[in-house]
């Protein structure tokens, strides 16, 4: 006697409960590496911020102190030498390149004075884009002069600054003090 066995297939499959969730995880997945990167850029963003106002009040600090003791070559480390750059100074106007600077500054400014000094205030800004920088900072000069004059003025100081190799150098600068100040 023969055993014979028929298997019918039906094109419908039986019918279990679907997930429809797990199809969509992907979305989830997505939305959760996005914000993970977007927590990452904020972090670093805010910790390039700290070090570069870290540096910068080093790099004001020390200008300051620099100016404040009357020898401009304690100052031209901060300068980049290039010819064509232009500094806008207290007085005259305006200078181009360090050693014209360097110069105007002791004919109209230190040969006359006995004691100077320049402070930076606390409201230091600054931007940066790449391997450039701009800081805003008030400050303030007192001077006594060997004619017995004095100074005691706010100045607000603009510096441009750019990196090249490891250093941070002024490739140009402004400083004005306030009309009657």
């Amino acid at each position: 006697m023969a055993i014979s066995f028929e298997v019918i297939m039906s094109p419908v499959s039986p019918s279990y409960p679907r997930a429809a969730a797990p199809r969509h995880h992907w979305v989830l997945y997505v939305f959760l590496a996005f914000f993970g990167a977007l927590l990452t850029f904020v972090g670093a963003r805010a910790q390039q911020k700290a070090s570069d106002d870290a540096t910068f009040r080093k790099l004001i600090d020390g200008y300051c102190a620099a100016w404040s003791s009357g020898n401009t070559a304690n100052a031209a480390k901060f300068y980049a030498k290039d010819n064509n750059l232009i500094f806008y100074d207290l007085t005259p106007f305006s200078y181009s390149g360090w050693k014209e600077y360097e110069a105007g500054v002791h004919k109209n400014f230190l040969d006359a004075a006995e004691s100077a000094s320049l402070t930076a205030g606390k409201e230091l800004k600054v931007t940066r884009h790449g391997n450039i920088a701009w800081t805003t900072v008030p400050m303030r000069i007192t001077a006594k002069f060997k004619d017995g004059k004095t100074i005691d003025s706010p100045v607000r100081f603009t510096g441009i600054w750019e990196k090249r190799g490891k250093t941070w150098l002024l490739v140009h600068e402004h400083l004005s003090v306030p009309m009657g100040g």
